[in-house]
């Protein structure tokens, strides 16, 4: 069976986890984590305004591509933001 995608889409999750939450960042992303007391883990993904619709959802999509992939090896219980910068779009 396939599982439902589960994600972060309320505006206020992104905030704590912007506020609260654990940071990494690169010239494309930025990362953004927090534990939680689930059995398993959430993604949230936002691509800013800048480009065009088409390419920002390519990136979503890549992104969600990589997270699937890699979901195995992660430790379950986390909210993690992916943040796409204008330099990931173009």
């Amino acid at each position: 069976t396939v599982e439902a995608y589960r994600g972060i889409e309320q505006n206020h999750e992104f905030r704590r986890l912007y506020n609260r939450g654990k940071s990494a960042v690169s010239p494309y992303f930025a990362i953004y984590c927090r534990k939680t007391g689930r059995d398993y883990s959430r993604l949230g993904i936002t691509t800013g305004e800048a480009g065009q619709r088409v390419k920002r959802n390519f990136v979503r999509r890549r992104i969600r591509a990589l997270y699937r992939t890699n979901e195995a090896g992660l430790q379950p219980g986390y909210d993690i933001v992916v943040v796409a910068r204008t330099r990931a779009i173009f």
